[in-house]
């Protein structure tokens, strides 16, 4: 989302470039980090050299590298399947429809969306609507809080937390090249659905960020930044071992 104009972000790749990167974090965005964690960080680059961490990372980043294809049956199935899960015992009326902007999408063709975050930012929307469905539903139909009268879209805002997410984790490297990238890469290697894990801890983080900015549609890149942040902060406690011991996956509900 640009910060002055208002508009969501238009998230695009490069080709052989991968994810254009918008942001960085400065060291003054990640605090509250002790010595000793910085030092295990750290040893964690010479483990991620082994052929299991790379395997893992590798099978993540070919996910990244898929784009959404219109013509693709199983990426339609994918798409057919999300709308089930958004809208149980509503009938779609096809792959484009009108229908589409009730789950926030720009106009009625999903696919011309998904260009930024990949075919993984529908991967991750699907999973959240199977494997959190309360929490995934309180987000689909604002049901939490006092809620703005120009309320974030909610499908294209799970796209931008994609691309987000990449970035931070600068997954598009062939291997890590900073510390949150190597912290990541140990909770990949405890489960390989971290990053879906973490993309549905985003989104609900994301929308308890919204609500306590008493934000409106203006203010999305800002509640994104603010996200981002305690994001990195949490992955660097040094008690994480796991993608479900960060705090924030307890705003997750099944």
């Amino acid at each position: 989302m640009d910060q002055n104009a208002g508009s969501f972000l238009a998230v695009r790749r490069l080709s052989g470039a991968g994810i254009v990167h918008h942001h960085h974090s400065s060291p003054a965005e990640v605090v509250g980090v002790s010595t000793a964690w910085i030092g295990r960080g750290l040893s964690g680059i010479t483990k991620s050299r082994s052929l299991f961490q790379e395997e893992c990372l590798h099978r993540l980043q070919n996910r990244i590298e898929v784009q959404y294809d219109s013509s693709n049956l199983e990426h339609q199935k994918a798409l057919k399947a999300l709308w089930r899960t958004s809208f149980p015992g509503t009938e779609l009326e096809g792959l484009v429809s009108d229908q589409w902007k009730e789950m926030g999408w720009q106009g009625k063709d999903p696919s011309t969306d998904f260009r930024g975050g990949g075919f993984i930012s529908l991967e991750n929307l699907l999973y959240f609507s199977r494997s959190y469905p309360k929490s995934f539903q309180e987000l689909l139909c604002k049901k939490n809080g006092d809620r703005a009268l120009w309320e974030y879209p909610f499908a294209v805002a799970g796209v931008n937390i994609t691309f987000m997410l990449i970035q931070m984790l600068d997954l598009q490297a062939a291997k890590p090249t900073s510390l949150i990238g190597v912290v990541f890469l140990n909770l990949l290697l405890e489960n390989d659905r971290a990053f879906d894990i973490l993309y549905c801890i985003t989104f609900k983080l994301m929308d308890q960020k919204w609500l306590e900015m008493h934000a409106t549609y203006m203010d999305f890149n800002a509640v994104i930044k603010s996200t981002r942040r305690q994001l990195e902060r949490e992955l660097l406690l040094e008690d994480i071992q796991r993608i479900e011991d960060m705090p924030s996956f307890r705003l997750l509900d099944r």
